[in-house]
């Protein structure tokens, strides 16, 4: 989970506060106090939490929270709120040209994943109708173009390379040509990772934007090193002018002080975060989503975002169809499955869920293996058994045990789950019919 460290210790601070009748000056400033160690501990810039901390506690000993009804709560949207400020308050979308191209050029040290950065954002762009370019300017690491030209060929996007014996300001010349001839309107320029102290390699990209003049100039910063990527965007910012922030691996153990700090120290928004390994695992950034699952508050528009953009609309009509017909067969409980599963991570998701908090999910087993067992469970039925659960006995169950490498008592579990589900959704729609005859409104089931 996403700042997983971080979100367990400011949740169990303000926790303390949610129970109280009355807050005291002493409650909040204790509270703080564990705010600040965590903050810091995530390897947060010290002055940034210094400015937060002072902020948070001259709103949250005003009037309006001390003579609130529910003051915790109070501080805890202050917190929120604040939070959300810190990291840029709204979402930052990429800045393109009026008159394409939009040229991007990509920056940042070895190793921060800018080439397969670079590949994420054509993916994300070819799903917004756009015809983006890629561009091999990194002449220097061995394989940094062939790695480039594979890239593009999974996200089915063009490259353009002149090799590794041509100057890369040549190149990215030579590569805008090529765009505007083609119909590229966007380009795409991966450059070498380079030393922000390397005065060769930072006047070469310097170079390059003059020569290139690009609408983006995107920092690429590896959320894992903390403050350190703070002070990369700072004096890249400085020497080259960049309009925005993209964090990779945001997914691991990032512990959250690169995503607090940047927008603060740069004054430039963070516009995208890498949160897996996949090439769709690059997001938008949304600072009030963030803060809200920091502070376990969920996600709730970034779950349906996943849901539209993963579940097929024609199926779930389907689907609901059959639930309120009492036709809902282990073949659509494998497809659901199936579709819960192309949405990411099950302990990401969970993290996205109001009042799904990080202890609770490490108490939580979300198992992949769950689901795989599962559907081995299933597949190992025949269709007749799939249709009627009903017709499997201690025979039967012994053979789907074996096929699918599980236990009999672990195939009975999984039928009298399903059994149990069924029965659910029985009453649920006896209910609804219900409400219907008594003139009122039914259950939003879908």
């Amino acid at each position: 989970m996403v700042f997983e460290s971080l979100s367990e210790k400011l949740q169990n601070a303000l926790g303390k506060l949610k129970g109280k009748g009355k807050l005291s000056e002493k409650d909040v400033d204790i509270a703080m106090r564990e705010v600040r160690l965590a903050l810091l501990e995530a390897d947060v810039n010290f002055k940034v939490v210094k400015d937060f901390i002072k902020k948070v506690k001259e709103r949250a000993i005003g009037a309006e929270v001390m003579e609130s009804l529910t003051p915790g709560q109070h501080v805890i949207k202050i917190v929120n709120e604040e939070l959300t400020k810190l990291m840029g308050e709204k979402e930052s979308k990429l800045n393109f040209s009026s008159s394409p191209p939009t040229v991007i050029l990509m920056c940042g040290l070895q190793g921060a994943g800018k080439t397969t950065t670079s590949g994420k954002l054509a993916s994300n762009l070819k799903k917004q109708n756009k015809r983006p370019l890629l561009v091999a300017c990194d002449v220097y690491r061995p394989a940094a173009i062939k790695q480039l030209e594979v890239v593009g060929e999974r996200v089915n996007v063009p490259v353009f390379s002149m090799g590794d014996k041509h100057d890369p300001v040549d190149i990215a010349k030579a590569a805008m040509e090529h765009g505007k001839k083609n119909g590229n309107d966007v380009i795409i320029i991966d450059t070498a990772g380079r030393l922000h102290i390397d005065e060769d390699l930072m006047t070469e990209i310097k170079n390059i934007h003059e020569a290139v003049k690009p609408n983006e100039v995107l920092l690429v910063v590896d959320a894992m090193t903390g403050q350190d990527a703070v002070n990369v965007a700072d004096s890249f910012n400085e020497r080259l002018g960049i309009t925005g922030v993209i964090l990779t691996k945001l997914d691991g153990d990032a512990r959250g002080g690169a995503a607090l700090s940047i927008r603060t120290v740069t004054n430039k928004p963070i516009k995208f975060v890498g949160m897996g390994e996949k090439l769709d695992q690059l997001e938008p950034f949304y600072p009030d989503r963030m803060a809200s699952r920091i502070l376990g508050m969920g996600d709730v528009l970034s779950l349906i975002e996943k849901a539209q953009a993963n579940i097929d609309t024609q199926k779930a009509l389907e689907l609901e169809k059959k639930i309120r017909t009492q036709q809902f067969t282990f073949d659509d409980f494998l497809d659901q499955l199936e579709q819960v599963k192309s949405l990411g991570p099950l302990d990401e998701l969970m993290g996205m869920i109001p009042g799904v908090n990080s202890k609770a999910l490490k108490d939580l087993d979300v198992n992949e293996k769950d689901i795989k067992r599962i559907q081995a469970i299933i597949q190992s039925m025949t269709v007749k058994e799939r249709e009627s659960p009903d017709i499997i006995d201690s025979s039967r169950r012994k053979r789907i045990a074996k096929g699918s490498g599980t236990t009999v008592q672990e195939v009975n579990k999984l039928l009298k789950q399903f059994k149990e589900s069924k029965k659910m959704m029985k009453r649920f729609t006896d209910m609804e019919k219900t409400m219907k005859k008594k003139g009122k409104f039914g259950f939003p089931f879908f």
